[in-house]
């Protein structure tokens, strides 16, 4: 009896914690649409609006996607000058990293 409360008490938290997860993909998909969508592909499929900018499922060719975090906190700048300067505050961070982890191909 022991064994199957300890089981269902770690379904729960693995369950507790893929929703968390989920929720944070889902806001850094909402941050993704809102602020980047414009040039990039940000879905699992689809070209970008602006050839040069990489679609958000292949940036893990480019970069190990947990490196962006500190890009993403102090402010991305990149060698064109179309693309804004975003600077993301720590819950932004997760959440946008959960969402380019959940559609890395």
């Amino acid at each position: 009896m022991r064994r199957l409360a300890l089981a269902g008490l770690a379904f729960a938290c693995a369950s507790t914690m893929a929703a968390a997860q989920s929720g944070r993909a889902q806001r850094g998909f909402t941050f993704a649409q809102t602020n980047c969508s414009q040039c990039h592909a940000i879905g699992r499929v689809g070209e970008s609006p602006i050839p040069e900018a990489p679609p958000f499922r292949t940036l893990h060719t480019r970069y190990p996607i947990e490196d962006l975090a500190e890009a993403f906190a102090e402010g991305i700048t990149t060698g064109h000058p179309s693309m804004p300067q975003f600077q993301l505050d720590p819950a932004q961070i997760n959440d946008l990293l959960a969402y380019l982890n959940s559609i890395q191909g």
